[in-house]
């Protein structure tokens, strides 16, 4: 549509400008000195929405971090959207990979450089942008509201709560969520299904306190060597995870779905080169696309103990950690994974050491289905802007809160993101390409129209 591309092109700079400005404060969710930021983001989107067009925008507090929430009613009989997006990021180090200032955007070789870029403040200012759209062309077809979390990277802990809470506010036909992404920039595809989070920590006690290395090595359990023993005996050879009763609710995708998830254009070569790897690894008997897809997983995401600074110090440490988190398909409960995780770990520890486990967060995954309005509206809006026709695709990532808004609110998602796997989101020099910035604004809008027009169906 001209007019899209039109305003697009007109209001390009301002766009990006706002975007900076968001940008700019570092609402790291995960950390209490960032508190005050959360405040300073949820404040900034609210001026957002109503600049955009909302008749109401308000910050909302839950026991946690803030809410941002707007909405436009233009006719209660015509179908609402609900966008969701958050306001958080990840923290940053280490800050010294990056090439430039993580919370000081900067355009280079076509591409936003930031915090945030991507993950989630480029990918959900869209949606203000596009609604601002509609509403300047007077071409909005249907109800709109906002809602903007400050605790996604934390996997939302409160956010059910409110939920629970506002329900009547929240009320709507559809959500609409771009927080994920595309199989390439030439190459659209619709997300389709969301592993689930079980995230857990774990702590190994072993001596009182730190021991000298040569008058006690050898005689004494060093937690860092039980940690790493009991870490590496979590998976075998052929890339299964060995948790008792790990695999017991994961449903396995018949043959015609692997066959048709197996028709998206992967490039293995290309795929290792980028992430400067010889080789490729996982579970035995599947594919990458379908290890990060369709299987769950279970890796190390943080491991520390003893002395870690400059130079040597000979030390056995006294206590030793570790940060796990497994991925889940659809069907496997977080909280029994968590579970079954936290009985297998302890019955496999030595009696020469103490463990603990605490289950940090989680959530459940996520199938939409593809017959529904919603999505054909998207799957329709994709082909417009792009040219072809998206792909679906199962996604390896978790956005815990998708299932909740199902269970809470009974409604269904759609998951449009336009972000690319060169993105480097939750890693320093996290970027978006202004194309994609720009082609998200330009998709949103269709998505609306076709979604009105077969809702009227």
């Amino acid at each position: 549509m001209q007019y899209i591309t039109d305003y697009v092109e007109k209001n390009k700079d301002r766009f990006l400008d706002e975007l900076f400005g968001l940008i700019r404060i570092p609402s790291i969710s995960s950390l209490e000195e960032n508190k005050g930021d959360m405040y300073k983001a949820a404040e900034y989107w609210k001026q957002a929405m109503l600049d955009s067009g909302c008749d109401k925008a308000v910050v909302m507090e839950t026991k946690g971090n803030p809410v941002t929430f707007g909405e436009k009613m233009i006719d209660a009989s015509l179908p609402t959207v609900l966008v969701y997006g958050h306001m958080d990021v990840m923290p940053v180090d280490p800050i010294e990979l990056w090439k430039s200032p993580p919370f000081e955007p900067e355009v280079r070789d076509g591409k936003i450089w930031a915090r945030g870029a991507d993950d989630d403040k480029g990918q959900a200012y869209m949606h203000a942008k596009a609604f601002e759209l509609m509403m300047n062309t007077d071409t909005l077809p249907c109800n709109v509201k906002f809602i903007i979390e400050g605790e996604e990277e934390i996997g939302s802990p409160n956010l059910k709560a409110f939920m629970e809470e506002n329900k009547d506010m929240l009320a709507a036909d559809i959500i609409l969520v771009s927080d994920t992404g595309m199989i390439a920039s030439d190459i659209p595809s619709i997300t389709t299904g969301l592993r689930g989070l079980s995230y857990m920590e774990v702590e190994v006690t072993g001596p009182n306190k730190d021991l000298h290395s040569g008058l006690f090595g050898g005689a004494v359990a060093n937690p860092a060597n039980v940690l790493t023993k009991l870490i590496a005996s979590l998976t075998d050879d052929d890339g299964k995870i060995t948790v008792k009763g790990f695999y017991d609710d994961v449903i396995e995708v018949g043959k015609d779905e692997r066959a048709e998830m197996a028709k998206a254009p992967f490039d293995e070569e290309g795929y290792k080169k980028a992430l400067d790897i010889g080789e490729l690894s996982g579970e035995k008997g599947y594919s990458t696309n379908e290890r990060t897809g369709i299987r769950p997983a279970l890796d190390v995401n943080g491991i520390w103990a003893g002395y870690t600074g400059e130079g040597a110090k000979t030390v056995i440490p006294s206590k030793a950690y570790a940060k796990i988190s497994m991925r889940l398909v659809p069907n496997q409960d977080n909280e029994k994974i968590s579970r079954l995780f936290e009985e297998h770990f302890l019955a496999i520890s030595p009696n020469t050491v103490k463990v603990k486990v605490t289950a940090l967060h989680g959530g459940q995954g996520y199938v939409s289905p593809v017959d529904i309005p919603a999505y054909v509206a998207a799957d329709k809006a994709y082909t417009d802007v792009f040219g072809k026709r998206p792909v679906p695709v199962r996604s390896g990532g978790s956005i815990p809160i998708i299932s909740t808004f199902e269970e809470v609110l009974g409604i269904k998602s759609i998951l449009m993101g336009f972000g690319l796997e060169s993105n480097a989101i939750h890693s320093p020099n996290e970027n978006f390409p202004l194309e994609m910035f720009y082609k998200g604004i330009k998709t949103i809008p269709l998505f609306y129209k076709y979604y009105a027009e077969l809702m009227k169906k």
